[in-house]
């Protein structure tokens, strides 16, 4: 699916506008004041309860910091919002869109920028970005290898990891080898997301870098080199979709579902982007006291999450007004306490007065979380053109 998007958007690549407004220094007060009583609608994945509720809250407090109202429209997929926008541009509504904000990145936001399909740049302009910590953290300013030009702002660092139940399994597999054995040794008990989701996707890049001859060769486009340096990775896949938990005929729907069948005892491992996730599932009732969180020998594959506006959004300000306050000190620490969310934050402490660097200081951290060192290397993301290949070949090969 997402390479037809792909492709629909290169053969309407002749009805792109080279839109840049908002390239010119920001009037923040003028912003803020156009931004009352807008309403932005923010496509965002909602396929877990607890970052809904978070996304809830940010709505509230927009709403009475700004006087913004914030619609949250949940997606399974952020490909659905793109198609919105596309079909939109298509039918030539370039203003007054019906989407005002994206949780993108990756090849969603390759493709809307190689088509002009974004508005910006606005990002760097905003005043919490000055907060951000692009010199410790460079995937603040580069998503997949793709410079994001002020044309998407920070607001989550995300770095894969694996959950486990210490009771159940106390020394857990620690890389893909180890865990093609243990899921032979013991069938049914390894499962990961059906792709596209993107837990899914990145269990899958985690393959494709175990397996890669010169796993550098994914920092650059794929080419005509595609099949030679995946047939590793199928040969791998191959090997263990017959001992997948349901013999790999059925998939977990994403990343909950997979916590799900850990705390049901029906596997071993769960995986998930946020190293504070095991402690935050604990804290939520998802998961028992005796879950613990581990890496791979090696490093794990690790990424920034932006929101973006569309070139056609209708509430452009009130959108800017949202993507700021991701990115305060208020925000960006409540969303990294393990009890709300447990997702990393983009900022740096340095930058931030002492009553913002309290807030983190104060965070409970959770006994499942492991400390920044103990998190290993982090793997970069592969150009969005293998996953854009890699997922429609999986679908190909292994969707129902």
């Amino acid at each position: 699916m997402r390479t037809k998007l792909i492709l629909t958007l290169v053969l309407l690549a002749a009805l792109a506008m080279p839109w840049r407004a908002g390239a010119q220094a920001l009037d923040w007060a003028d912003i803020t004041a156009k931004a009352r009583g807008q309403e932005v609608y923010w496509n965002a994945w909602g396929g877990d309860e607890r970052i809904n509720a978070y996304i809830a809250w940010v709505g509230a407090r927009v709403q009475a910091a700004y006087g913004v109202t914030l619609r949250h429209v949940k997606l399974s997929d952020t490909a659905e919002a793109v198609r919105k926008v596309l079909a939109e541009k298509t039918a030539g509504r370039h203003e007054g869109g019906s989407v005002d904000l994206i949780w993108i990145n990756g090849e969603n936001f390759k493709a809307m920028k190689d088509q002009s399909l974004l508005f910006g740049p606005f990002a760097e302009q905003l005043p919490n970005f000055a907060l951000v910590d692009v010199v410790n953290k460079p995937t603040t300013r580069l998503d997949f290898t793709v410079p994001t030009d002020g044309l998407e702002a920070p607001w989550g660092m995300a770095k894969l990891n694996f959950i486990h139940d210490s009771a159940v399994l106390p020394e857990p597999p620690r890389s893909m080898a180890a865990i093609l054995d243990h899921a032979k040794a013991h069938p049914g008990r390894i499962a990961y997301p059906a792709p596209p989701d993107f837990i899914g996707s990145t269990f899958l890049k985690q393959v494709v870098y175990a397996t890669a001859a010169e796993p550098s060769v994914l920092q650059r486009p794929a080419g005509d080199n595609f099949d030679s340096v995946t047939a590793p990775m199928w040969a791998y896949l191959d090997a263990l979709t017959p001992h997948l938990w349901r013999g790999g005929k059925v998939w977990p729907k994403n990343g909950p579902a997979l916590i799900r069948l850990l705390d049901d005892g029906e596997v071993d491992i769960a995986i998930s982007f946020y190293p504070a996730e095991a402690s935050s599932a604990i804290a939520a009732g998802l998961l028992p006291d005796t879950a613990r969180s581990f890496v791979l020998d090696g490093g794990t594959i690790g990424n920034t999450h932006f929101v973006a506006i569309p070139y056609n959004a209708r509430a452009r300000e009130g959108a800017m007004v949202v993507a700021d306050f991701l990115m305060s000190a208020e925000a960006q620490a409540r969303k990294e306490n393990p009890e709300v969310w447990g997702d990393n934050t983009v900022l740096a402490m340095d930058r931030l007065d002492a009553t913002g660097r309290k807030l983190f200081a104060d965070l409970p951290l959770g006994a499942a979380t492991l400390a920044p060192e103990a998190l290993g290397p982090t793997l970069p993301e592969p150009h969005p053109s293998w996953m854009t290949r890699i997922e429609e070949a999986w679908l190909s090969r292994y969707g129902s």
